[in-house]
């Protein structure tokens, strides 16, 4: 394999969460009183760490979201994730054989430490994922787009950036990676492969399905 290091996105890379998480945004911004559809939550936020949202919604209403908007919506969330989310199909196999071949990665998500692991938990990916793989935007304190989560990562997995690959399925997370210097593939089950070429993804490193992935990694 031509990597040292294959750092994943969580969210909708590695758990099947977008479709819950983003349903469930909609809802509560819309019952606060600021109308949102399923289409713009996946448009406006996915991929991105919660003070996207505060920061959107002030912008453009000029109102700031309840002081406990974070826990109350983190609270749904979990619930949600324990009724039904599932691991993305595919992915249990390409982290097995990543662990046969002697392939190091990790995870760096937008979203908290805790709701990773709820996710993993729930699906059984603990199992691949311990603490010392585990990279949140609340160890850095931004959110893709900003690099600094992928070169957080990448350093303390002691790997240089020009020798990382980053496994995303969100514009942001596409352009977080390019500004770290890292190649990125494109994994297009929820995003049109448009937007993220647009983001930065090389036409030749989209893929649809999880099972695909390790032939574009060697």
């Amino acid at each position: 394999m031509r990597y040292d290091l294959v750092i994943f996105d969580n969210d909708g890379v590695l758990v099947d969460s977008e479709p819950l998480s983003n349903r469930l945004l909609a809802d509560y911004l819309t019952e606060l009183g600021h109308p949102t559809t399923y289409e713009d939550s996946l448009r406006d936020y996915m991929g991105a760490a919660l003070h996207r949202v505060h920061e959107l919604v002030e912008q453009r209403s000029g109102q700031r979201l309840p002081a406990d908007f974070d826990d109350v919506f983190q609270g749904r969330v979990f619930a949600a994730f324990e009724r039904e989310l599932q691991p993305v199909p595919g992915v249990a196999g390409v982290l097995e054989r990543l662990a046969e071949d002697g392939v190091a990665y990790c995870v760096a998500s937008s979203g908290s430490h805790a709701r990773i692991r709820v996710g993993h938990r729930t699906t059984g990916l603990d199992r691949w994922f311990d603490d010392p793989r585990i990279f949140s935007a609340d160890d850095v304190g931004r959110g893709k787009p900003d690099p600094a989560l992928f070169r957080h990562a990448a350093d303390r997995m002691g790997v240089p950036a020009e020798r990382c690959v980053v496994v995303e399925d969100s514009p942001l997370g596409v352009l977080a990676a390019r500004a770290a210097g890292m190649d990125v593939v494109g994994f297009t089950a929820m995003t049109p492969a448009a937007r993220l070429q647009e983001a930065g993804a090389p036409p030749g490193q989209l893929f649809d399905d999880m099972r695909h992935l390790a032939d574009l990694l060697k």
